[in-house]
């Protein structure tokens, strides 16, 4: 998920200042992993609640690049390799 995370945030122009992920084993906190990609303009990170089957992806940007393409480029690799993935919601909201 990492990978895909750089690889979309590279694609659509954005510079990566840091990424990181967390693999959580279910001992000490409930299995999953979150990650995170940092951006010179914000942030994308990825928490997974295997338990639920959940994957929660946030996309923030301040700049002049658009969330809505790492978004878009995170989604469309996800279905294109797992055809059972479902977008359950999708949410965006207008800079402040």
């Amino acid at each position: 998920m990492l990978n895909l995370m750089r690889e979309s945030v590279r694609k659509c122009g954005i510079r990566e200042i840091h990424s990181h992920v967390e693999i959580f084993d279910g001992d000490l906190s409930p299995p999953g992993f979150a990650a995170v990609v940092l951006i010179d303009e914000s942030h994308v990170t990825a928490h997974c609640y295997s338990e639920s089957g959940l994957l929660a992806i946030d996309v923030f940007t301040c700049g002049d690049h658009e969330p809505d393409c790492v978004a878009e480029q995170i989604h469309e690799r996800l279905v294109s390799e797992n055809g059972r993935i479902v977008l359950d919601r999708r949410q965006r909201i207008d800079r402040f």
